[in-house]
This record gives C-alpha cells, sequence and structure tokens, in this order.
C-alpha cells in the first residue's frame, strides 16, 4: 500500500492519500453502502473521499493519523481473511483512538505521536499477533485490554478478569478453554457461576435443582455454542468433559487437568472464592470473571472476588486484567452508560 501527504490550506488540517493494492478487498473494506467509511468519519471526524483503489483522508492531524491507522488495519486483516463485521470495525477505531495505543506504539520504537505520512501498516490499530482458535472460527482481540488478557489467557496459571459486562471477559475465557480442550492440553473444562438471586427467590422457581439454577448459567451456555458445534457441546457435557455447575458443587474436589472459569465472581462470599481457589489442581488453569462494580451480596457481606484480588495480587503467574468502560465491545452506546453510570456511582 502507498500512502502519500499533502499539506492543508488550513494550519491545523492536513491531508493523507492512501492507496491500497487489492481492489477485490475494498467492498469489504467499505462495507455495505459504504458503511465502515462513515463510521470512521462519524467517529473520528474526518473525511474520506474514494476513487477507485485511493482514498483520501482530511482532518486534524490527530484525526488523520487515527483513520489511516484503522483503514491499514482493517485492510490488513481483511487480507489476512478475516471477517470483518460492524463491531470489528468499531473496535478497531476504539484501539486507534485509545491513548494506551499511542503508548503502546511508543514503547515499541514507532517515533511517539503518528503523524500523516507515519501511519504504520502494522500500527496496534493493526490485528494484534495473538489469537484463539476454535472449531467454529478463529478470534481476535477487540480492544487492547483484550489482547492483554488473551496473551495473560495462554501465559498464567490464575487470571483474575475484572470490569464492565461487555468487555469480553467470560467469552474470551471460554473461548480459550474450548481451544485447549480440543488440542488436549486439558482433560475437562468446568465452568461456575454462584447462583446468587437478584430480585426473585430461586425456591418460587418451577422445576428442579437444575432447571432452578441453568438461567443463571445461561451465558456459559451461550459462549460455549458459540465457539463450538452444538452437537460437540452436548456430547462433552454428557461425557462429562465439560462441566457447567454452581460454585457450591466444587466443595471437596481437587480440579486438576482442567481448565476452571468462574463467571460473576463478585457474588461469591470470601469463604466461597477461599473454596473455590483452593481447588487449584496439577496442570489446570483457572479464569475468575467479574465486575467488583455490581455485587448482588447483602450490604454486610464482603465480596469474595475484592478480597481474593487484594490478598492475591502480588502473587506470581497470577495475573490481574482490569477493563473499563473503553473496552466495552459490545454497541458503542453500552460503553458510554457504562462511563455514565461509573460517573454518577463516583459522585455518590
Amino acid at each position: 500500500m502507498v500512502q502519500k501527504t499533502k499539506a492543508g490550506t488550513v494550519s491545523n488540517i492536513v491531508k493523507l492519500d492512501l492507496e491500497f493494492d487489492d481492489p477485490q478487498i475494498l467492498g469489504d473494506l467499505f462495507g455495505e453502502y459504504d458503511r465502515n467509511i462513515v463510521a470512521i468519519e462519524n467517529r473520528l471526524g474526518v473525511y474520506i473521499a474514494a476513487r477507485g483503489t485511493k482514498l483520501k483522508i482530511e482532518g486534524e492531524e490527530e484525526a488523520v493519523s487515527q483513520a489511516g491507522a484503522v483503514l491499514n488495519g482493517i485492510y490488513n486483516r481483511l487480507e489476512q481473511g478475516q471477517e470483518i463485521d460492524t463491531g470489528a470495525v468499531e473496535a478497531i477505531i476504539a484501539m486507534a483512538a485509545d491513548p494506551r495505543v499511542a503508548k503502546t506504539a511508543k514503547q515499541s520504537g514507532s517515533g511517539g505521536k503518528a503523524k500523516p505520512e507515519k501511519v504504520a501498516k502494522n500500527d496496534v490499530a493493526d490485528a494484534p499477533k495473538v489469537m484463539i482458535r476454535t472449531r467454529k472460527k478463529t478470534i481476535f482481540p477487540r480492544s487492547v485490554r483484550q489482547a492483554h488478557y488473551m496473551e495473560a489467557l495462554a501465559r498464567d496459571d490464575m487470571i483474575f478478569a475484572l470490569g464492565p459486562a461487555g468487555t469480553g471477559k467470560t467469552y474470551l475465557a471460554v473461548a480459550q478453554a474450548v481451544s485447549q480442550l480440543v488440542a488436549g492440553s486439558v482433560d475437562r473444562l468446568i465452568l461456575s457461576r454462584p447462583a446468587v438471586e437478584a430480585g426473585e427467590k430461586i425456591g418460587f422457581l418451577p422445576g428442579d435443582l437444575k432447571e432452578k439454577v441453568d438461567p443463571f448459567l445461561r451465558p456459559l451456555y451461550d459462549a460455549l455454542y458459540d465457539t463450538l458445534p452444538a452437537e460437540q457441546v452436548e456430547r462433552r457435557i454428557e461425557s462429562g468433559e465439560i462441566e457447567i455447575a454452581p460454585i457450591a458443587f466444587m466443595r471437596g474436589r481437587t480440579l486438576s487437568d482442567a481448565f476452571v472459569i468462574l463467571d460473576e465472581a463478585q457474588n461469591t462470599t470470601a469463604a466461597q472464592m477461599k473454596m473455590f481457589l483452593t481447588r487449584f489442581g496439577m496442570n489446570s488453569r483457572m479464569v475468575i470473571c467479574g465486575d467488583p462494580k455490581q455485587v448482588d451480596l447483602p450490604k454486610e457481606a464482603v465480596s469474595g472476588l475484592a478480597d481474593a484480588v487484594s490478598k492475591l495480587k502480588d502473587i506470581e503467574r497470577v495475573s490481574m486484567v482490569e477493563f473499563g468502560a473503553s473496552d466495552v465491545v459490545r454497541h458503542p452506546l453500552v460503553g458510554k452508560i457504562v462511563e455514565a453510570y461509573e460517573g454518577k456511582d463516583a459522585a455518590d
């Protein structure tokens, strides 16, 4: 890809010319009805004009640099055969606009603050060199923090993933677990959540114990079916290779040769968390996911997640990955909602 820069007529306005090598990719790069181009323009405040394989970006210097990085990132992912949907585009835009990207680029020797003529082909907005392969899809990070999280999932024995909903904490953990189960590096996948009542007593719900607690575990099932064919999920659950159960079912067990995930960990008590963490066995990996700001326990109870983080944060091979509102990879509005509530909570 060829890049050229032209000086603008207004002091703080610059122009960047991009030319892409493969015209067959441009349809997917632009998106249906140019929706990807429109999204970049709206989010970054630039103007993009396309003619053949050439694009002209005009706007303020920093925004033009970010837009160039985003277009490079989308193009390079398409070259690698990745699928690009609206969520992926929004994630690449968010990564390019994230201050942590500039910091990472500076640390890697890319020259610090990007200038239009220096938009790098391998900018952090491009596909990070980390991925999770499952039977149904290959998963790439959609934020800088997700990339760090995926590296920790592949490296460390125990990982605490902290932050709001929509940041991919549980989904990526399940994907990594499925990948390791299929590869044979673990024998079992164990998924657990505390069955904490949020406004409705489960004793009044219809059905036996399994039917009562299944709604609490539904997000775990959803992640499994998104990474494995349905028949494999069902077969592996029947054989015991995949186990989904409330945290109370973990008592008295040693979880060896297993990938263990605890979701909604903020709703465990300190005693429950200690019990769960001490189930850790040989050749196992444990991921604890939760949002410390969404505790449904009685007010007098201490969250097991907060207690564990304070006690274990300095232990080797225990990772703490903290997500924020800017890491939400659902609809962009969700991130703004999280920011609004976090701001209100801080004020209160």
